[in-house]
This record gives C-alpha cells, sequence and structure tokens, in this order.
C-alpha cells in the first residue's frame, strides 16, 4: 500500500511540474509599471512588443533582457499611456487568451482530485479485504484459523491436567477414526465446556486436541460477537459456524464464553438485547448441526456459574471438564515441561520446587520459570540454579525485593518482632503450616514477609486448622504489643483475614458453638454485578440471630488472640533472640528457625566478598597514588 501511495504522489508532482511549465520556461525581470513607462519614454524597450491581456511582454533594447510588467486594475487610468506605447514602441501585438489557456489549469485541478479520490477507496477497500480490517465486514466471523501451517501443539506440551487429556481424548479419536462410533450408534458430544480457574491450561488443552487430531482449529473469543451495531454478533456466530461446516472436521474453540454466554434475565429496557440476540443465535446453530458432522464445539471460562442454563444442558454442552490447579506430581511435570529449553544447574531439584509451589497454576509456574531465568542473566550466570528459582518463588508470592525502602531502626525492629511472632506461632501451634522462610526485606507493599509451606496439598480444612490460622494471624499483633506496649498498622491484613476466616466458620461451614451447624444467607446471584458486589452475602435471618452472629465471630478471634498471647509471651526470650539475629542476618530459613527454637547456635553468617573494582590509569604518573581508604561495611541495622 505505501508503494501505491508513493505513485499517487510521483503523478501529482508531474502535473504540478506540467501546470508550472509555462511559467518556468523563460527567466524574465518583472517591471513595475512606472519603471515601464519611464523606459517606454526613453526608447529603452526593443521592438516586438506584446500586450497579453493585463500583461506586457518584452524585451529591454540594451541588454535583451526579456521583462513582464503587469497593469494596473484600473484600465481608465492608463488608456492615456498606450499613446504614448504606441508611439514609441515598434512592433507592438495584442494577444488573446486561447482555448487550452482556458481549460487547461481546471482539467489539471480535477485530475489531481479525482486520484486522490480513487486512491482513498482504493485503501478503504484494500483495508476492508485484509486479515486484520473490518472496516466493511462487520457481519463476517472474527475467528482465527490455526491449521497445518500454525505452530503445532500435543498433549506431551500439556502436563498437569492428565484427567482432563484423557477426556479429550475419546474427542481426538472421534476426529482420527469417527467409522469406530458410527458402527456402534454411538454420538459424539457437540461440546465439550472446559472449566476451571484461570491460568489451569483450558487454551492450551484445546489446541492440544486441535494438534493431536490434525483438523484445522478456529479460535474466537467470545467478547469478538458483540460489537456496537445491532445485528453484528448474530450474524458473526451464523458466519462462524458456515466456516466450520464447510471444513469439516474441525474444532471451533470460543475462548471466554461468560462474555456472550451469561445468563438472561427479565431486565429493565433493551440494553442487554443485543447479547441476548447474539446467545439465542448460538443456541440454534448448537442445534443446528448433526452429532456425527465433524464439527465440535470447545469452549473455555473460569465462570460457569454465569452461564445460561440453556447453554449448558445436554445437547449442547454434553460434556464438562474441570482443569483445575495441579498437585504436587503435577506442579513437577509442569515445572519440567516449561524448563525443557533452559540450561538447568546440577543442583535443581523439581520435586523440591514443586513442594515449595502449593496452589500454583500453570501460568504461575511457567512465569516463575522464565523469572529464575531472568534472575540467572541479572546476576551474569552461565546457567539457572536452585538459589535463583527459590528467590522467583518469593518474587511470584510477594513480589520484587525493594532494596531503595530504606527503613529507620525502629521500624526494622517492629518488623522483625512482627515476622518472628508469626514464625514462633507458626511452630508451636500443631496443625499449622510450617515456616519456609522469615526475611526483614521490603517486598512489594509489605516490609517483611514469612512463608508459610503446606508438607502436602490438601482439600479439607479442619476447625482446629481454621482456628490454629487465626492464631498464626494474630502473632504480629500480639508480639508488637508485648515488646513495645503500643500496636502499629503493619498487622491491618492480619486481622482482615482473620476476621475474614471467623466469619465464614460462623456464617458458611457452621462451626459456631452457639448458633450450631447452620449456614446463615447464601452468596448473591446477580450475575451481572461484578466480583466484589456479587461475593455478598443475602443476609436471611433476623436481627436478634445478626447479634449472635456478632458475637461469636468476636469470641472466635478474641480467644485466638489470647491464645498466641499466652504462646509468645511464655517464649518471649526466644523472640528476642531470634529477632536480634534476623536483624543481623535480615533473612532466615525455616530449618534456622526450628535449630533456634531448639536453643541450637547458627554457624556464622559468611557474607559475599565484594568483586574488586578494576584499577583505573592514573593521568598523572609522576604522583604518588595516595592511600585507598577502607571501604566501609555494608550498613546493619541495629540490634534491639
Amino acid at each position: 500500500m505505501f508503494k501505491v501511495m508513493m505513485w499517487f504522489a510521483i503523478i501529482a508532482m508531474v502535473l504540478l511540474l506540467v501546470y508550472k511549465s509555462q511559467q518556468l520556461r523563460e527567466q524574465t525581470v518583472d517591471l513595475k509599471y512606472d519603471a515601464f513607462m519611464d523606459m517606454v519614454r526613453r526608447d529603452a524597450i526593443a521592438p516586438g512588443l506584446t500586450i497579453h491581456r493585463d500583461t506586457v511582454k518584452g524585451k529591454l533594447a540594451t541588454t535583451n533582457q526579456q521583462f513582464r510588467v503587469q497593469l494596473p486594475d484600473d484600465k481608465a487610468l492608463i488608456a492615456p499611456d498606450f499613446q504614448e506605447i504606441m508611439q514609441h514602441a515598434e512592433g507592438v501585438q495584442f494577444e488573446g487568451p486561447s482555448a487550452a489557456e482556458n481549460w487547461t489549469p481546471h482539467l489539471l485541478i480535477f485530475l489531481f482530485t479525482g486520484l486522490l479520490f480513487v486512491g482513498f477507496w482504493v485503501f478503504m477497500l484494500r483495508q476492508s479485504q485484509s486479515a486484520g480490517g473490518q472496516a466493511f465486514a462487520f457481519g463476517r466471523s472474527r475467528a482465527k484459523r490455526f491449521g497445518e501451517g500454525s505452530e503445532k501443539v500435543t498433549f506431551e506440551d500439556v502436563a498437569g491436567a492428565e484427567e482432563a487429556k484423557e477426556e479429550l481424548e475419546e474427542v481426538v479419536d472421534f476426529l482420527k477414526n469417527p467409522k469406530k462410533f458410527q458402527a456402534l450408534g454411538a454420538k459424539i458430544p457437540k461440546g465439550v465446556l472446559l472449566t476451571g480457574p484461570p491460568g489451569c491450561g483450558k487454551t492450551l488443552l484445546a489446541r492440544a486436541v486441535a494438534g493431536e487430531a490434525g483438523v484445522p482449529f478456529f479460535h474466537i473469543s467470545g467478547s469478538d460477537f458483540v460489537e456496537m451495531f445491532v445485528g453484528v454478533g448474530a450474524s458473526r456466530v451464523r458466519d462462524l459456524f458456515e466456516q466450520a461446516k464447510a471444513n469439516p472436521p474441525c474444532i471451533v474453540f470460543i475462548d471466554e464464553i461468560d462474555a456472550v454466554g451469561r445468563r438472561r434475565f427479565a431486565g429493565v429496557g433493551g440494553g442487554h438485547d443485543e447479547r441476548e440476540q447474539t446467545l439465542n443465535q448460538l443456541l440454534v446453530e448448537m442445534d443446528g448441526f448433526e452429532p456425527n458432522s465433524g464439527v465440535i464445539l470447545v469452549a473455555a471460562t473460569n465462570r460457569e456459574d454465569v452461564l445460561d442454563p440453556a447453554l449448558t444442558r445436554p445437547g449442547r454442552f454434553d460434556r464438562r471438564i474441570v482443569v483445575d490447579a495441579p498437585d504436587l506430581r503435577g506442579r513437577e511435570a509442569i515445572l519440567k515441561v516449561h524448563a525443557k529449553e533452559k540450561p538447568l544447574a546440577e543442583d535443581v531439584d523439581m520435586n523440591v520446587l514443586a513442594r515449595h509451589t502449593p496452589g500454583f497454576n500453570g501460568a504461575d509456574l511457567a512465569n516463575l520459570i522464565n523469572e529464575a531465568a531472568l534472575l540467572a542473566a541479572r546476576r551474569d550466570l552461565p546457567k539457572i540454579a536452585m538459589n535463583e528459582l527459590q528467590d522467583s518463588v518469593e518474587r511470584v508470592i510477594a513480589g520484587p525485593e525493594r532494596r531503595a525502602r530504606i527503613l529507620s531502626d525502629k521500624e526494622k525492629e517492629i518488623t522483625a518482632y512482627h515476622e518472628v511472632g508469626h514464625a514462633i506461632l507458626a511452630e508451636l501451634l500443631p496443625l499449622a503450616d510450617p515456616v519456609h522462610k522469615v526475611s526483614i526485606l521490603s517486598r512489594g507493599p509489605a516490609l517483611g514477609y514469612t512463608i508459610q509451606l503446606p508438607l502436602d496439598d490438601r482439600y479439607l480444612v479442619s476447625r482446629r486448622e481454621l482456628l490454629d490460622k487465626i492464631t498464626g494471624l494474630m502473632g504480629g499483633r500480639v508480639a508488637e504489643q508485648l515488646r513495645f506496649q503500643e500496636t502499629t498498622t503493619g498487622a491491618a491484613t492480619d486481622l482482615e483475614q482473620a476476621t475474614e476466616i471467623a466469619r465464614n466458620m460462623v456464617l458458611r461451614l457452621g462451626m459456631s458453638e452457639k448458633l450450631g451447624p447452620l449456614a446463615f444467607g447464601r452468596r448473591n446471584q446477580q450475575v451481572f454485578l461484578g466480583q466484589e458486589l456479587g461475593e455478598l452475602h443475602e443476609r436471611r435471618y433476623s436481627e436478634d440471630v445478626a447479634r449472635l452472629v456478632d458475637e461469636e465471630i468476636t469470641s472466635i478471634v478474641e480467644e485466638c488472640y489470647t491464645k498466641a498471647k499466652e504462646l509468645l509471651s511464655e517464649n518471649s526470650e526466644k523472640a528476642a533472640m531470634i529477632v536480634e539475629i534476623l536483624l543481623e542476618r535480615e533473612t532466615l530459613t525455616g530449618e534456622e528457625i526450628r535449630a533456634l527454637m531448639r536453643g541450637e547456635t547458627l554457624p556464622p553468617l559468611v557474607r559475599p566478598e565484594p568483586k574488586p573494582e578494576p584499577a583505573k590509569p592514573s593521568a598523572e604518573p609522576e604522583r604518588p597514588a595516595a592511600a585507598p581508604k577502607p571501604k566501609p561495611a555494608p550498613e546493619q541495622p541495629q540490634t534491639a
């Protein structure tokens, strides 16, 4: 397109040059009218004067230089001068306008304007026909096709979702060998709905199905159906299924289908009419194609609860596959897949790393490996070591280190007591998760952090475990109060989490001694509200019960607070000793915390020596170099 516009510019320049060629053909001198009349009276004009409209052209008698004179507009004033011109000048000629002179400028302007207009429409038409332009194709589907020329993804590229892969292998088998199913009268599911939290590999699984089956794969997002023009969404749905039916067998994948498949409701006004029309057309198209037509619809969402029941019923999405966060073995397999093409040091143990990443999904683990590679490159290391991987875990959980944030000695001591309070309770409480690391280095918004990691994957939590969790959260506030006899804002997040756990124990889990095994209220079902409003509980109990609920929540939190205070008071000497070491080292591992709790002594801290700076050549070699001053040691936090 750039070349076409260049040609238009060249043509325009040529036309302008042609238009100006007559004016630039000869070198002429412009004279004022008074000077011209003075030359006429002095006979300084050569014979052959030409008068053309309002212009007089001729040559000077002495230099033979051509000149041009513009006559004044008022012809009555210059009429007497023409008598003098006729008397003194010889060979005066009068020229009238030619036909070409009248229409040539207008023709050039018309051609130039027409070429610009045609060029603009050629540009717009080419843009509308290209893959990225949809200026005149509002009703066409925006689905992208990944076929043989695209990067192939197989089930080997997917790890940590073995159950989901087993369910999808049947779909692949049907696409490869449909006659086996048709001979038995079996009908392959029309649609497969992949549900689960974000980042667990739903889109990757759908692409792996297409890669294994070797069929075209049409990918579109649910938001691509909705447009500002009425009827566009339904038209795009029809066009999408027409493309799919024309390329059997194939897979149609709709990502984030909740954008178009939300539950219909009897609302006021027509604000959602366009989206509902698109959903209705999608329902009709899913009923329209035959079960064994070779077209399989795969959709993914992390909000299955907001989908319309007509969309998820059997006959449309017959199969529902949950893609959840991976377990220990799944995390280890995912880490190996993402680290397959990266240089790893000999000390890297993926099993240990998988144990340190409970709750991580596939996207988190991929980000972890990438962060470790970036850290190794930043540290000029040839391979990724276990140290970089461990630092990446903390970076993903708590954020990057903020060494530029300088705390006062008082704030460092408060932060140290706060984190040590969490760590001691985590070791003393029998059902609490063990400590992995304690640090007073600022990461993200936190001034310090304590990382607790479970020993294995758990799916059920008991009442005692929740009480120990609340007690551990109170450790920071209690440690500050015992040491400084005052409280700070550092425990705000801990208090929020503790209160929320206690509230769920009373309202949802039936773990209240006074109220018994009852669930009060239910989650708000208004699916068009945001997450913050949609997660509110609908109140379905009286004021008396509400008072008891508040009393039970307060009782649970106060009970845990009292227990935390008793445990930390009994271990105040150990807390002071651990705080002193933490202020010196800034970071302690879980093994070091447990050793200090047992009364053991840690080996001396070995700090890496700073690299010597290269010697700079002296600008004045005759002067003796001064003795270098010793570099000051890195500033250490003051102990309590």
